[in-house]
C-alpha cells in the first residue's frame, strides 16, 4: 500500500478527532461577526475556497479565499486563516510576516516544529492528520472538517460516509476513462478544484473543474465517450440528462460531499496505478514548496 493510499484511508479517525477538538480550538477560530480571509495555496487553496462559502454562507459573516500569492493587501480584514500543512511554504509565510502586528492571523498546520508556529498570532496544530505522501489528502479534508464542526455543519453521519466512500466499488468504467471533469456549487466547487488537481497530481490524467452551471457554457462540448462527469452534491435539473446524451459517463454524488472528495481520491490512485505510476512520486512535485530567495 501507498503512503498515500494508508492516508486516505485514516481519514474517517482523522475527521472524528477534528470535530471533537473543535470546541477546544475555537478561541483560535474565526469568531461570529469577524470579517474573515482564508488563504493557502494548492490543496489548501481549494479547502479556503469551500470554508469560506460554508462561513458566509452559515451567516457568520464576510468571508474571502485567496491564494497565499494573490492576497490582497488594500482589504481590511478581522482575521486572516492560513491553512499549510507544512507550516514552511514559502507564500503562506512571507504574508504572515507581513501581516504580523496588524491583521490576527491564525494558521492550521500538521507540523509544530516549522516556522508558521511563530508567525502566526494563534496556531492550530493538527499533526495526527500529518502526511508522509506529498499528495494530499487527509490533512486537507481534516483542517476543513474543524471549520465545517467549528460552524456547526459537521455530523457523525459525514463519517460514516466516508467510511463508504472507502468500501463501496468505484463506478464501472470510470478508472477507463480518457478525461474526467468534476462539478459543483457552492462550497463544493472548493472540493471539485480539489479533486480535478489530486487527479493531475496522482494520476497526470487530464482533468477539469467548474461550477456546474458554467459547464454548460462551454466546457460540457470536451465531454463525449469515454469521459466522465462527477457531481459534487446536488446538480442542475436536466445536467445529468445531458451528460449522457454526449455518451459520456455521469457519476452523481450520492454522498456527502466530502466524502465524494474521498472517493475521488480513490480514483486518483487507481487511474495511477492502471497507469503503472507511483503516486507517492508526482512528477516534479515537492511535500512544501519554498522558493530560494
Amino acid at each position: 500500500m501507498t503512503h498515500v493510499e494508508d492516508e486516505l484511508n485514516s481519514q474517517p479517525e482523522c475527521w472524528n478527532r477534528a470535530a471533537a477538538q473543535a470546541a477546544e480550538h475555537a478561541p483560535a477560530l474565526p469568531a461570529p461577526g469577524e470579517r474573515v480571509a482564508v488563504i493557502g495555496c494548492g490543496t489548501s487553496y481549494f479547502m479556503a475556497q469551500a470554508i469560506a462559502v460554508l462561513r458566509e454562507a452559515a451567516g457568520r459573516g464576510e468571508t474571502d479565499a485567496f491564494a497565499a500569492s494573490e492576497f490582497p493587501h488594500g482589504r481590511a480584514y478581522d482575521r486572516v486563516v492560513a491553512l499549510t500543512r507544512s507550516g514552511t511554504t514559502t507564500e503562506v509565510l512571507d504574508l504572515l510576516e507581513k501581516l504580523k502586528g496588524t491583521t490576527r492571523t491564525t494558521a492550521v498546520t500538521a507540523d509544530p516544529a516549522t516556522p508558521v508556529m511563530s508567525l502566526a498570532d494563534e496556531p492550530v496544530v493538527l499533526d495526527y492528520a500529518d502526511e508522509r505522501s506529498v499528495v494530499q489528502t487527509r490533512f486537507a479534508t481534516t483542517a476543513l472538517t474543524l471549520l465545517r464542526a467549528h460552524l456547526g455543519l459537521h455530523t457523525g453521519a459525514v463519517v460514516e460516509d466516508a467510511r463508504t466512500a472507502l468500501t463501496t466499488p468505484l463506478p464501472e468504467g470510470l478508472v477507463d476513462c480518457s478525461q474526467f471533469t468534476f462539478l459543483g456549487r457552492g462550497w463544493t466547487v472548493g472540493l471539485a478544484n480539489e479533486a480535478g488537481l489530486k487527479m493531475r497530481e496522482a494520476a497526470l490524467a487530464w482533468t477539469e473543474a467548474y461550477p456546474a452551471m458554467e459547464y454548460r457554457h462551454g466546457p460540457i462540448s470536451v465531454t463525449t465517450r469515454g469521459t466522465a462527469t462527477w457531481m459534487f452534491g446536488t446538480a442542475p435539473d436536466g445536467l445529468a440528462r445531458q451528460v449522457r446524451g454526449t455518451g459520456g459517463l455521469w457519476v452523481g454524488g450520492t454522498l456527502d460531499p466530502l466524502a465524494e472528495l474521498v472517493r475521488a481520491q480513490r480514483l486518483a490512485v487507481a487511474v495511477a496505478a492502471a497507469r503503472g505510476l507511483d503516486p507517492d512520486r508526482p512528477r516534479h512535485l515537492t511535500r512544501s514548496v519554498i522558493l530560494a530567495p
